[in-house]
């Protein structure tokens, strides 16, 4: 073979070889290395877009039952205490007490007129009352019950708590009873239960004769709550106002008469926290009360209120009388 053919020869064998270096370091992939650091920075990005999304979905949740406890405490509550603001319209005697003819706070069969027999356990009474039983998600502590009545002797038609149309000058009394019971469809256990506060309404005659009974379940008033507290207040000095149990009310000798109504409520809401925490002791009308043990529960967001309701059909007017004061005789 020539000297020129050897040199050629050697050319196209250099050319093919630098051809096939490009073409496999084209196919190359990625080092063992390389696909590691890869790996782990996937990994620090999908662990940051999840908690990311796990702290928004928390945050939604927590707006969501913060929401719902609030509207359940602006448009119920101050529903209820409108209709509590009613107690005793109607009634020529402005002084409530346990032995006042249709008095605007119902706690005896007489309060309702003198032909009356209802059940004690209808009207207001509070876990210290004799033979009243209530539920309540509190430990120890179980819910208060409050019955008002009222008659409708304004020009206008009115709406009992039921949403029953009260005609305007109607001759019967309007009796509304609010209690805690458990939600519709619900079993009762032993630890947090799912409770509503409801309200049944009914209607009685001047003498006390039950036209239409206020012993039913009622209609739900706050979809979701965990205890419901009422005391009353009375007007024990001309600069004094004390806050009784209705238990306790009933056992003064001399009983005052009653000029507002406080209650007390814990709201949960309906929507189940993701977190794993959540309040579980609350004061209520100054007393401290704890959220009973449950493990199995899932967490809701609670909160208490509290609110004063003056009963502008029952005041009192207190006249103090002072004796003049005689010029010095000269």
């Amino acid at each position: 073979m020539s000297d020129t053919n050897l040199k050629a020869l050697k050319a196209t064998s250099i050319i093919g070889h630098s051809k096939d270096s490009q073409y496999a370091n084209r196919m190359a992939g990625f080092t063992l290395i390389e696909l590691m650091i890869s790996l782990v920075l996937g990994l620090l990005i999908s662990a940051a877009v999840i908690q990311i999304y796990v702290i928004n979905t928390r945050t939604v949740t927590i707006q969501q039952s913060a929401s719902e406890v609030q509207d359940s405490s602006i448009f119920a509550l101050q529903a209820l205490e409108e209709h509590i603001r009613l107690a005793n319209l109607g009634n020529p005697i402005t002084s409530i007490s346990s032995t006042s003819n249709h008095g605007g706070v119902v706690l005896t069969p007489t309060n309702l007129g003198t032909a009356n027999t209802t059940l004690t356990t209808l009207l207001t009474n509070d876990s210290g009352s004799a033979g009243f039983t209530s539920v309540s998600n509190m430990a120890n502590v179980a819910s208060d019950q409050l019955t008002i009545q009222y008659k409708n002797i304004t020009p206008s038609p009115l709406y009992d708590c039921q949403g029953a149309e009260i005609a305007a000058g109607s001759s019967d009394w309007v009796v509304e009873r609010y209690f805690v019971r458990l939600a519709t469809g619900t079993t009762a256990s032993a630890g947090v239960q799912n409770l509503a506060l409801a309200c049944a309404a009914g209607r009685v005659s001047e003498n006390g004769t039950v036209i239409d009974a206020f012993s039913g379940n009622g209609e739900v008033v706050v979809p979701a709550v965990d205890q419901f507290k009422v005391l009353l207040g009375s007007q024990i000095g001309i600069n004094q106002l004390a806050y009784l149990a209705p238990s306790t009310y009933l056992k003064l000798t001399d009983k005052p008469s009653i000029t507002t109504i406080k209650i007390g409520t814990i709201i949960r809401s309906t929507t189940p926290l993701i977190s794993s925490t959540d309040q579980e002791s609350f004061t209520v009308l100054g007393t401290s009360q704890n959220l009973k043990a449950d493990t199995a529960r899932r967490k809701f967001y609670r909160r208490s209120y509290e609110s004063t309701v003056l009963l502008r059909n029952a005041r009192l007017m207190t006249v103090t009388a002072t004796s003049p004061k005689l010029a010095a005789t000269p």
